[in-house]
């Protein structure tokens, strides 16, 4: 008898890649197949990513991609360029690739999992009469949850009905939930027209995901119960790490550079302060220089992940790198997970990506919170006034955060015992909570007999 054979589409974006790809090769783990969809330019990135390394690819998650519809020289980070071409165009080429598959008897899709976000892959299952269909969701459930509540905020005239803020004030969905400044809601980050594609490609992906007979989200009822009961559709199934299945970390846009797991073992237990950003954050001269003479500053070491498309057009301050020597480490991009598991770390001064939030979480790691758009300010707040594992920094009157503010953040941090001893609890709930027995683990066997049924 053939496995079952399942298409997953991801938002093709680093925060979105690497989760579903995670679900994935957990699903391979358990015997299923996986054909994996990426668009031509992430699924180039991530090929080139794993080139260098010795490990992946599961023999049951198959890469395959489609062409995204941009030209080869148009940004791909505008979330507004995306979101248009998305829709026009991956539609028809997701439906060819599932004709094709489905012309072998024993190849046929008999489940299609695509994050939230892409409510037309949702659609084109309905339409190519794919039984199974679930949505995945790779944010905190919080930030789900507040997107189901767009039509509540129009109507106490919070929105207008393309998503323009009206009224400037903080938003909380329910106490233990994390606060929203309104001006930082997830599509109200870009200018107008930007924001009223990425408003409407939102309303159509919430609209979607209340016909999937799954919405499994890469969270857990220990760390967002509050959430997860004001959206009982939530499944969580969290948090997905490779680490927890002994595995490497897969889907990543850019090559690790592993040597900085050499340097860690050459520092202190609990002495380094980790700085990682995501594969977005975009940093002025004036910002950069503040960051890097903090780290200077702060005497302590420092693992600093800036990425290739910062360092080749930003300059370090003058004499920076004779300056610090060894005792800062800079690298194009790291293995995270590998790195917040690293006994020598302190500390992570973080975007608050939710990939990076679950992973600094999963390992007991206290935060400095730097975020920068989307979902990032929600997560900020888990991160400070819900869990209370983490500070975050204070901008100046040109909206800098200065080298002084810096210091003086990572001091208090450091300095008070208390951020280690509540991340570590937090830490202990996340961990558990995958074990065998914990909730996360029993819904996803759930959700793995629901496939075999």
């Amino acid at each position: 008898m053939s496995k079952p054979h399942i298409i997953a589409i991801p938002l093709p974006a680093q925060g979105h890649v690497m989760p579903l790809m995670e679900f994935s090769q957990c699903l391979a783990h358990h015997g299923f197949r996986v054909t994996f969809v990426n668009t031509e330019t992430i699924h180039k990135k991530i090929v080139n990513a794993m080139a260098n390394e010795n490990h992946i690819r599961h023999d049951h998650v198959h890469l395959v991609s489609i062409p995204d519809g941009l030209e080869t020289e148009e940004d791909r980070n505008g979330p507004g360029v995306l979101s248009e071409a998305i829709q026009a165009v991956l539609h028809q080429n997701l439906e060819e690739i599932i004709e094709k598959i489905n012309k072998e008897e024993d190849e046929k899709i008999t489940c299609l999992i695509a994050d939230e976000s892409c409510g037309w892959a949702l659609e084109v299952a309905q339409k190519m009469k794919i039984v199974k269909v679930a949505a995945f969701w790779p944010a905190a459930a919080a930030t789900l949850v507040l997107n189901f509540c767009i039509p509540n905020l129009v109507h106490e005239g919070i929105i207008d009905d393309e998503g323009t803020v009206l009224k400037s004030q903080m938003v909380q969905l329910a106490p233990k939930m994390p606060m929203i400044k309104s001006a930082n809601f997830v599509w109200a980050c870009a200018d107008v027209s930007v924001r009223k594609i990425l408003f409407h490609f939102l309303e159509r992906a919430n609209k979607n995901a209340k016909l999937v007979d799954w919405l499994v989200c890469n969270s857990a009822y220990e760390i967002e119960p509050t959430a997860i009961a004001l959206e009982p559709q939530i499944l969580p199934i969290g948090p997905l790490l490779a680490s927890s299945r002994l595995g490497n970390s897969a889907g990543s846009l850019w090559p690790t550079d592993s040597t900085c797991l050499k340097w860690l073992d050459e520092q202190p237990p609990c002495s380094v302060i980790y700085v990682a950003f995501g594969s977005t954050a975009l940093f002025n001269q004036t910002q950069f220089h503040e960051l890097a003479l903090a780290l200077e500053l702060s005497n302590k070491p420092f693992l600093w992940v800036v990425r290739p498309d910062i360092s080749d057009s930003i300059p370090y301050p003058e004499g920076y790198k004779e300056r610090v020597g060894s005792k800062g480490l800079m690298v194009g991009w790291a293995p995270q997970q590998k790195v917040l598991a690293h006994p020598s770390i302190a500390c992570f001064l973080s975007h608050c990506g939710w990939n990076s939030t679950i992973e600094g979480v999963s390992n007991g790691v206290p935060f400095l919170c730097w975020p920068y758009f989307a979902d990032q300010f929600i997560n900020e707040s888990y991160i400070r006034d819900v869990w209370n594992v983490g500070l975050g920094f204070d901008k100046n009157e040109s909206g800098i955060i200065t080298r002084g503010e810096i210091k003086k953040k990572v001091e208090h941090l450091l300095g008070d015992e208390v951020f280690k001893a509540r991340a570590s609890k937090l830490k202990e709930m996340a961990v558990a909570t995958i074990k065998e027995g914990g909730q996360s683990n029993k819904i996803f066997k759930k959700f793995i007999e629901w496939i075999k049924s």
